[in-house]
């Protein structure tokens, strides 16, 4: 586990840990139903993008377009979030992997509970183990507190980098935040150009982004 110590989070009965890739554990998360979010949607949204990219982004949940499509940010929100990746240079095939906190669409898309962040924590470790990523994007204060800080303040935390073993993670505003209050779409495309200067510094120093 990146964030702790993962034997909070044993459990023999959903024993991920033999499972070595992406295509075998999407398989597996997309039976799972360890909580009750998955008897209220079509079913588990697992990731998308490139497994060998060096970048993630980590949202909160699925959303009504992600649960009718099986797709991750497909929504508005997610189509803010392609723009953003493409003023970055980024392609969501080629160069990043999109997941979130939880695998199915909570009711209503009210923020996921404690107890269901904690029940899909399974699934979003074997992830991120398989993905080994370098940068890690957290998405708003939801993946934010289910993986850097339990009592952490997106607005204070946004645009920080925290170092742990070699990963270098940054929180920011979700897009859906900006659809709401577009005054704080500056503040993301500042934190974004961080990551664009991350990238080229350890992953990809030529890499070429339009507009930085």
């Amino acid at each position: 586990m990146l964030f702790g110590d993962d034997s909070l989070f044993s459990d023999p009965a959903w024993d991920l840990s033999k499972i070595d890739n992406m295509a075998s554990l999407e398989e597996k998360v997309k039976t799972c139903t360890r909580c009750n979010l998955r008897a209220g949607c079509r079913g588990a949204v697992f990731g998308e993008g490139n497994p060998g990219a060096q970048v993630v982004l980590c949202g909160e949940g699925p959303g009504a377009d992600e649960d009718l499509l099986g797709r991750p940010f497909v929504g508005r929100a997610g189509q803010l979030l392609d723009k953003i990746l493409e003023a970055c240079g980024f392609e969501r095939f080629v160069h990043v992997y999109i997941l979130n906190i939880v695998k199915c669409r909570p009711p209503g898309n009210r923020t996921p509970t404690e107890e269901e962040t904690t029940a899909c924590r399974h699934n979003l470790n074997a992830q991120l183990r398989i993905l080994r990523p370098r940068v890690l994007i957290l998405l708003g204060a939801v993946a934010l507190q289910a993986l850097l800080d339990p009592k952490g303040k997106i607005t204070k935390a946004r645009g920080h980098w925290v170092e742990r073993n070699g990963l270098f993670v940054m929180p920011t505003y979700h897009p859906a935040a900006l659809l709401r209050n577009p005054s704080l779409k500056r503040d993301s495309w500042e934190d974004f150009k961080q990551v664009v200067a991350k990238y080229r510094e350890f992953i990809e120093p030529g890499h070429y982004s339009p507009h930085c």
